[in-house]
């Protein structure tokens, strides 16, 4: 009703006529003065109405469509589609469609023989019109994965990064596991393809937790979908407690290996993450680190780059470093001397891509809309739709057998009785059907169903050799035996729980072997990054020209030993402090109080007596720094103008207090010339404390006890 409305207005907009503003006729001197019109008699043609851009266009029938309403349904159309049939996956199969398409195509090609990877695309692209790359990569993919697809050729290395060869030299066949499990016509639903000529599945009758264990990752228009890949024996346990009503804790186990915490897991959902590490281990040589297995996502070569890039930046420190990957994962870190390799490797967790945190987002398509399920809530309805198709199989093979039981035993019953001689003075064959009715109706009670005339037209096709060839005996073992296959299909049935129990044993008996959890699950903190930042720099300081860092080893003297992580603190000599990262070259000010490296979480008890303004009194505090902004000025004193630093020291711990003598300038009537200090009687305050006063008096300077002279 709404667009109705909006309709309307449109079109009275469009009828009415716009009258023309009458501009001011303006005069030889210039004046806008406006002047009578002349009065035309003759009609003016009418201007055609000018429409307004991206507005609304008219269709056949006269009726106004919106630009904007046809550009919104053209991209939730769009959207639509590019999440049910590109990006995102069907609970029911766990296969995206271009999978699909492969898959039907192997099996269509199927002869037992390898194919070629180029004759697989191509016919392939008779089901998936989006071009021969997209197939050729997705089928790459799935091969690497080494569950449906048997490989033969060069196709890469997930470890090594290597791409496949060209699909003209590769070639691929169904493996057995996936015609074992993903393929049934009887029980496949299916549609016609894009072009109308062929029949393709809507959804593939598998008989496994296939999505979960391939993973899926794809991005849609607003959505994304990203499914970790699990656990083949373990999914197959999770199948057969979920039948048994038993609650299941499914977690992601990666064909590169590592080491996983999966603490925050959150059942595969969003706001879930998990944390891989590499799998990095020592050696009896000390100075050498060996990794073995690499995290989910990323390559050996890639691994090593990142590496050798953390080094260059002076995060870690390494002598040299070796990729020697083939089958297995090998890469070879050699240390500098005085290193120690489990500071090394906690480095490596904390500054490259020997840990990475992986963000999980569990999205299917379930009755043609995207839905967000927990990876154990796939798991159970992968396995109640595993004994549906289950059921439903025997179902039809209870109704194959229920019909040859039936026609054998017409075919006993017709040719033991001799009813085919019956037919052989029949003239018509509406006489021969007739004939073989009257034959059968003393025996009709002992058949399980109703005789149709299609069964008596089957009786007239039996040929005259296997009657002349009939065996009684074989023909009641063969009966005796459908009967037996039919009560065993009848319990299955009636079993179907116990039935599907067995199946799942199967699969795991038949192909389970050499698929057991490659990555390890272990629960690991999170590394600070500072605490394991090798110390690589050296920070220098050049006091005259007021800068420090750890470029001005030519022209500054040693401060203190640090990483590119760290920061350092300055304390001005006008009172005042600063936290900044170090740098290369900073500008810290002329003539510092004090530099040196700043660790929150190794609190320094600082002590200092300052001079309050040009000719204020002489202030003493004791204080701490914890919580600061980086590249914040704080001022430690009372803020005038003049205020100078006169002694100022860094101590480790509250019980490490110096003891100074303050000298006094001479002036008239002074009597005491030299006041002791003793930090001691000093409380510890925050760095916001102004101090108390030692003197009001000058002071000359100020000497420890020891006699050795502090800043002035």
């Amino acid at each position: 009703m709404a667009k109705k409305k909006v309709v309307k207005k449109v079109v009275k907009r469009k009828v009415l006529k716009k009258v023309p503003r009458k501009k001011p006729v303006r005069s030889k001197t210039g004046n806008s003065r406006k002047k009578p019109a002349k009065k035309n008699t003759k009609k003016k043609a009418k201007k055609p109405a000018i429409k307004k851009a991206n507005s609304y266009k008219k269709n056949e029938n006269s009726e106004v469509i919106h630009i904007d309403d046809m550009y919104s349904d053209w991209f939730i159309d769009y959207a639509s589609y590019v999440i049910l049939e590109r990006a995102v996956p069907s609970i029911h199969d766990g296969l995206k469609p271009v999978q699909r398409r492969i898959l039907h195509s192997l099996k269509e090609k199927d002869d037992g023989r390898y194919n070629k990877v180029a004759n697989v695309v191509g016919h392939t692209m008779q089901y998936h019109p989006h071009g021969d790359a997209s197939i050729a990569d997705a089928l790459v993919v799935m091969g690497q994965k080494s569950l449906l697809i048997d490989t033969q050729g060069n196709w890469g290395n997930i470890l090594t990064g290597d791409k496949a060869a060209a699909s003209r030299y590769i070639e691929a066949r169904l493996s057995k596991f996936a015609l074992a499990v993903a393929f049934n016509a009887k029980t496949t639903e299916w549609a016609l393809s894009y072009d109308g000529r062929n029949k393709e599945p809507i959804n593939l009758p598998v008989k496994f937790p296939l999505l979960l264990a391939q993973g899926a990752e794809g991005i849609a228009v607003g959505l994304a979908c990203k499914i970790l890949p699990h656990n083949f024996n373990e999914l197959i346990d999770g199948c057969i407690a979920a039948l048994r009503k038993k609650k299941t804790q499914l977690l992601p186990d990666f064909p590169t290996g590592g080491l996983m915490d999966a603490s925050d897991y959150n059942g595969g959902l969003r706001g879930g993450k998990v944390r891989v590490r590499a799998r990095v281990e020592k050696t009896k040589n000390k100075r050498l680190l060996k990794i073995t297995e690499i995290p989910f996502g990323t390559t050996a070569g890639g691994l090593m780059d990142n590496i050798v890039a953390a080094n260059e930046k002076g995060k870690i420190k390494i002598s040299k470093i070796e990729d020697i990957t083939a089958e297995k994962v090998e890469i070879n870190i050699h240390l500098p001397v005085g290193l120690d390799p489990d500071i090394a490797i906690e480095a490596l967790y904390a500054f490259t891509d020997c840990e990475i945190s992986i963000s999980p987002n569990s999205c299917v398509i379930e009755d043609d809309k995207p839905k967000f399920l927990k990876v154990d809530e796939l798991l159970k309805k992968s396995a109640l739709h595993t004994k549906g198709l289950l059921k439903w199989e025997l179902e039809i093979r209870l109704g194959e057998l229920q019909d040859k039981w039936h026609h054998s035993s017409l075919e006993r019953i017709f040719i033991e009785n001799k009813i085919y001689r019956r037919i052989e003075d029949c003239t018509t064959w509406e006489s021969v059907i007739e004939e073989i009715w009257a034959g059968l109706k003393p025996f009709l009670k002992k058949l399980k169903r109703k005789v149709i005339e299609e069964d008596v037209i089957r009786l007239t096709e039996i040929k005259i050799k296997r009657i002349s060839k009939y065996d009684s005996f074989k023909a009641d073992e063969l009966i005796r035996g459908i009967e037996e296959e039919i009560k065993e299909v009848e319990k299955n049935i009636s079993q179907i729980t116990r039935y599907a129990v067995r199946y799942y044993k199967g699969l795991k008996e038949k192909f389970g072997k050499g698929r057991e959890r490659k990555t390890e699950i272990a629960t690991f903190g999170k590394v600070v990054a500072k605490n394991v930042a090798v110390a690589t720099e050296t920070i220098y300081l050049n006091a005259k020209t007021g800068f420090a860092g750890w470029g001005l080893k030519r022209d500054g003297v040693s401060v203190d030993r640090c990483s590119r992580m760290d920061d350092i603190i300055i304390f001005g000599r006008e009172g005042t402090m600063q936290v900044s990262k170090v740098a290369e070259k900073t500008y810290v000010g002329k003539n510092p109080a004090h530099v040196s490296i700043f660790k929150k979480e190794e609190p320094k008890y600082y002590c200092m007596i300052y001079r309050d303004g040009r000719d204020g009194p002489t202030m003493i505090k004791r204080f701490t720094v914890q919580g600061v902004t980086r590249e914040k000025m704080y001022d430690l004193t009372k803020g005038n103008s003049g205020t100078r630093v006169l002694f100022f020291s860094v101590h480790d711990t509250e019980e490490d207090t110096p003891l100074v003598n303050v000298v006094l300038k001479s002036a008239p009537r002074l009597r005491v010339k030299e006041i002791e200090v003793n930090f001691a009687d000093i409380a510890v305050k925050g760095r916001a404390s102004k101090g108390n006063i030692v003197t009001k008096h000058k002071v000359e300077k100020i000497v420890r006890k020891k006699g050795q002279m502090e800043l002035l």
